[in-house]
């Protein structure tokens, strides 16, 4: 699988400088807060309020005391925000920005499944990591992030079956740290599934005494020679634990390598190199398009404008009692 190319072309160049000096006056002006996950650009988050992983954000957004708040990430993260914050204005700096996961498990695709389970007799809980759009979480029982999955399988009743949505590696990953059985959706992030196992093995090879840092949605070939598994806070937590300069091979996001630089400035960090199936031809492809998408422009034009905004839809208020519940409890 290789990765779209993101196409800024059609942005007239603006200094970098500039830009992020304009953004924190309409921050101000505009009585807004910016929010940035770990896998957008390095300047964005920069000049972020809050920079953090999926369960940490949607914690800070609920504690932001402006009336607007700009989620520089992908649309289902801005969805979370509103349902969480919906007396806020919730701006997203490209509509367009998704998420492979996302699109991978469609609201009529879940609820016929969840209805031929229920058909044969199945008494299951339906559990979604949070990337999937608020439709999806609305016909679910709990949502994880990488940060709180193994809390919140424990929480699930043993008598009950596990159905989780989307992500078949994490799904599968969480059943050999957690002992449950579940049935697994097949999805994965575009992301995480085109890394170079041969590439990450020279690369360790050619670095003594490196580990390897991999996220959860990596396929189980890349986890079962990583030396740890996490989620992006959990891998900023350990290289910041770690005193002594090392060498980490990191197998996610390459943007990822901002906050662990900026956390824990001794250690040397190689993006794991991803591997284009269509050609076999090495790429570092391990950039997320549609994280990509959040330029400093779009930015600074969205606080400008007040748009693009995520606008309330009749299914959020279910998609918000299970939010809650996961997410905030």
């Amino acid at each position: 699988m290789s990765l779209p190319t993101i196409d800024h072309s059609d942005e007239v160049y603006e200094d970098p400088l500039d830009l992020m000096d304009e953004i924190e006056s309409l921050k101000k002006e505009k009585d807004a807060t910016l929010l940035a996950h770990f896998y957008i650009d390095g300047e964005i988050q920069e000049i972020a309020d809050f920079t953090g992983d999926s369960l940490k954000l949607a914690r800070d957004a609920v504690n932001v005391k402006t009336s607007t708040i700009v989620f520089s990430g992908v649309h289902f993260m801005a969805e979370s925000t509103k349902i969480l914050s919906p007396e806020k204005t919730v701006l997203l700096p490209d509509l367009t920005a998704g998420c492979s996961l996302a699109d991978s498990c469609q609201y009529g695709d879940l609820d016929q499944f969840q209805q031929k389970l229920r058909a044969e007799g199945r008494d299951f809980e339906t559990v979604a990591y949070i990337n999937t759009s608020a439709k999806v979480k609305s016909l679910c029982d709990w949502i994880v992030t990488s940060g709180n999955a193994r809390e919140i399988i424990d929480r699930v009743p043993t008598d009950k079956e596990i159905l989780f949505v989307p992500d078949q590696h994490l799904g599968r990953y969480l059943q050999e740290v957690t002992g449950r059985e579940m049935i697994l959706w097949p999805g994965s992030c575009m992301v995480h599934e085109i890394f170079s196992i041969q590439d990450m093995l020279r690369a360790k090879k050619n670095n003594p005494g490196s580990l390897v840092l991999a996220h959860p949605e990596c396929p189980h070939s890349i986890l079962e020679v990583s030396d740890i598994i996490g989620g992006t806070e959990k891998l900023r937590q350990y290289v910041m634990s770690v005193k002594e300069p090392g060498i980490f091979l990191i197998a996610t996001e390459a943007n990822m390598i901002h906050p662990l630089q900026k956390s824990a400035p001794q250690h040397t960090y190689i993006p794991v190199p991803g591997i284009m199936a269509s050609s076999g031809e090495t790429c570092a492809c391990n950039r997320c398009p549609h994280m990509a998408k959040n330029t400093l422009q779009k930015v600074r034009d969205c606080l400008k404008y007040g748009k693009p905004e995520i606008e309330w839809q009749p299914y959020f208020d279910q998609a918000k009692d299970v939010l809650q519940k996961s997410l905030l409890q």
